[in-house]
């Protein structure tokens, strides 16, 4: 089980991040500009996070494995389309039907541990190789991504999760044991699930639209202001109107998973948009080729999976998680001071090496004790909702992150010059948020496996 459910969620995180390497392909072939080609990172990470709360609670409902299996089924065909794409809207639309495979399948995943393994040192070790695939899966999008680009098209990016989608449905029938679904005849929480994600997709849209038209637009605040009444309708309706809410609200008197949620949100903030300006920086300053900037990103990898599989664990028997997190989050915070000063003239080893070593040890410390932290406490009948909770405040703040950070990073000049300082703006943004998260983490509950 533990096997088949990180597979899966390899295949997930690795598709927020396998088309950023092949971004400046994909503008070239379907006519993106500079602002609008983070829709196509977008239009995934959105609509995955607005629906993850509805996917979380359809593992609840009508049973994990089921769900889970429809989660493959619709990430796979959704690649395809989007592989076979020959223009930009397409392209777009099949992201956003993969962000909704994503959404059904990300959440069992994690449901089908949190039921498998009791809270304590088991649940900790699996959480912490469920989070260090999911860090694996990111980084290793950057490198597949590249050698695919390079050597066969942009398109094999998205055609890849064909036949490992297809494979997953067969171990997943194998391996994972059918359960029974809830107890009661659910009635799905549609109108919230529509307020979620239109709200997301309309803020962000308008945090994005500063970038072109600045703050002061119509269309920035026009976007701005109807995402947030949206998203005050969505909690209004969760709170009074519907029957079986995504989010059931007793969750948040949970001080760990309120609090544990707002450290995610705003980590995420910083842990995803950054591939984004990674990548950019090493292609359009540095000059690294795709396969150049995909293996670039193994230091990220190696050593995010080696503090979270085997050094984090083994601190949290010792030390207060809250602790262990602070720590984590300024660490990075001084790894992500580093990369904002990357030049034109910046080597390998100075440049992106040496940053990467410390945000990553940071990352690497901080994932798992936020992920036992937020489905700590949940009865197993929420631990769907709880689960969907977490992975939606975490794309929540990796999309709004990447749509208020391009506002910083934008610049008419696309000298590289200008553009590395656009850049090393967004980076130093990142490391002020990431102190933040250690200052919100102190917040949590005293905890230690």
């Amino acid at each position: 089980m533990l096997a088949v459910a990180c597979a899966s969620q390899f295949m997930v995180v690795l598709d927020i991040s396998v088309v950023n390497v092949a971004l400046p392909s994909i503008r070239d072939a379907l006519g993106f500009d500079e602002a609008g080609q983070q829709w196509v990172v977008n239009a995934y990470a959105l609509t995955f996070a607005g629906l993850l709360l509805l996917g979380g609670r359809l593992a609840d409902w009508y049973g994990r494995r089921k769900i889970f299996v429809t989660g493959l089924a619709l990430f796979a065909g959704a690649s395809l389309a989007g592989g076979l794409a020959n223009s930009a809207t397409l392209l777009v639309v099949a992201r956003a039907v993969q962000g909704l495979g994503a959404a059904v399948l990300a959440p069992a995943t994690l449901t089908i541990l949190t039921a498998t393994f009791a809270e304590g040192p088991a649940r900790t070790r699996a959480l912490a190789t469920w989070t260090a695939v999911g860090i694996a899966g990111g980084t290793a999008g950057n490198l597949v991504g590249g050698v695919l680009t390079e050597y066969l098209s942009w398109r094999a990016t998205l055609l890849i999760n064909v036949p490992i989608g297809a494979a997953a449905i067969l171990l997943t029938m194998r391996y994972v044991h059918g359960d029974r679904p809830g107890p009661q005849r659910p009635r799905l929480d549609v109108t919230g699930a529509v307020l979620a994600t239109a709200g997301l997709g309309v803020l962000a849209f308008g945090i994005a639209e500063a970038a072109n038209s600045g703050w002061s637009s119509s269309s920035t605040i026009a976007g701005v202001v109807v995402g947030t009444v949206l998203l005050a309708a969505f909690v209004v309706v969760e709170a009074r109107w519907a029957a079986m809410p995504l989010i059931p609200l007793g969750l948040f008197t949970i001080r760990s998973v309120s609090v544990g949620n707002v450290t995610m949100l705003l980590a995420g903030a910083c842990l995803n948009p950054m591939w984004f300006f990674l990548t950019l920086s090493m292609q359009n300053v540095l000059g690294y080729s795709p396969v150049e900037t995909g293996l670039a990103f193994i230091p990220h990898t190696v050593v995010a999976i080696v503090i979270g599989t085997r050094v984090t664990p083994w601190l949290m028997r010792y030390a207060d998680g809250r602790v262990i997190i602070a720590a984590g989050s300024l660490l990075a915070a001084v790894g992500f001071w580093w990369q904002a000063q990357l030049s034109v003239d910046s080597g390998y080893l100075a440049g992106i090496f040496g940053p990467a070593v410390v945000f990553s040890i940071g990352s690497g410390l901080l994932n798992t004790p936020i992920t036992t932290a937020v489905t700590s406490g949940v009865a197993t009948a929420d631990a769907g909702a709880a689960s969907g909770l977490m992975n939606t405040t975490k794309q929540i703040g990796g999309a709004l992150g990447l749509a208020a950070l391009v506002t910083v990073a934008a610049t008419n000049d696309t000298g590289p010059v200008a553009l590395i300082g656009a850049y090393d703006r967004a980076f130093y943004v990142i490391a002020v948020i990431m102190v933040a998260v250690a200052i919100v983490a102190l917040a949590l509950p005293a905890r230690r496996d």
